[in-house]
């Protein structure tokens, strides 16, 4: 659906070539989220489908030239006004892997946790890296804000992962304690059927 409302949205500022679209969309993201322009292209058929774009005139003979119509930027606005919708998170690899990690035999989960940790702020390094380096070349147009902003979205979410990691450990330690302080039961006793036969002394 993001791709869907950015199309739109880099369409609100006038007629794009699919191409022109990939490319501005990719600026504005800086390219956090590559797109192929095959999807490019089956978006923008859906999107002229559900009559939100139409063709426009004045392309070339190798691109169609696309521009929003009245119902495109009605549901652009819609789509600006409305929350994204967290009551339906998406699946996330790493808390599928944990939760699935737990209790599996052969699995050494605080090995996971720490090289899930390890890579998290490698990329905690990079995306502050490369803050440091937007901030220092002064952002002067929307591509450079857009792209800070995503970028500094990328830090947050990759500082309250490493958070989450350790929270994940400590409590794998203390539920470790938990169980270990817990007195094992006494084994228990052979039921008398399967016990040998007493033998008489004589």
């Amino acid at each position: 659906m993001s791709i869907r409302y950015g199309l739109l949205a880099l369409l609100d500022h006038g007629p794009r070539y699919g191409s022109q679209l990939r490319t501005e969309f990719e600026a504005r993201t800086g390219a956090t989220w590559p797109l192929n322009i095959g999807q490019v292209y089956t978006t923008l058929s859906r999107l002229e489908r559900d009559g939100l774009i139409v063709p426009a005139e004045g392309g070339d003979a190798k691109q169609q030239l696309y521009s929003i119509t009245d119902a495109g930027r009605r549901e652009l606005g819609e789509w600006y006004a409305r929350p994204v919708d967290r009551t339906q998170p998406a699946r996330d690899e790493l808390s599928i892997k944990l939760a699935m990690a737990v209790g599996t035999p052969g699995v050494d989960i605080r090995a996971v946790i720490q090289n899930q940790r390890r890579h998290s702020l490698a990329a905690l390094q990079d995306y502050t890296r490369l803050k440091s380096r937007a901030l220092a070349a002064g952002p002067d147009n929307s591509d450079d804000i857009a792209w800070l902003l995503v970028l500094e979205q990328l830090i947050f979410a990759a500082e309250a992962e490493t958070r989450w990691l350790d929270h994940c450990e400590s409590r794998l330690v203390r539920l470790a304690a938990a169980l270990g302080d817990r007195p094992k039961p006494p084994p228990s006793a052979e039921p008398a059927t399967n016990r040998a036969p007493r033998q008489e002394i004589s």
